[in-house]
């Protein structure tokens, strides 16, 4: 089992930056992946920026440019850097991790909004 919990959001004006973590517990060896997700109001819940364990990274094209994702694995948590943030952003973000198993673990979610 695999145990996530996101922290870092918020509110935050047009243009600024955020940062997300996630923290890992559990049987962190058999994680493959982690994932970004996030999911707005009457939305489907995509893809946002995802981390593999041999440390290649992709991005919705959404954010390509303006969020970058990193790992810290003393600290066993991910991050998403986020930046120029726009209204769009707004939603929640879920972090999703995928062991090697394939079985997904997902965490609570934490509230982003970009609203002047």
């Amino acid at each position: 089992q695999v145990q996530l919990v996101e922290s870092g959001g918020g509110l935050v004006q047009p243009g600024g930056s955020l940062r997300l973590s996630c923290a890992a517990s559990g049987s962190i060896s058999s994680i493959f992946a982690i994932n970004w997700h996030r999911q707005a109001p009457g939305k489907q819940r995509e893809l946002v920026a995802n981390i593999t364990t041999g440390g290649s990274t992709n991005y919705a094209d959404s954010v390509k440019g303006r969020f970058t994702i990193s790992r810290d694995n003393a600290k066993n948590t991910v991050y998403l850097q986020m930046n120029s943030l726009k209204p769009e952003d707004t939603a929640v973000y879920y972090c999703n991790a995928v062991s090697l198993y394939a079985k997904h673990y997902w965490g609570p979610g934490t509230q982003v909004t970009v609203s002047s």
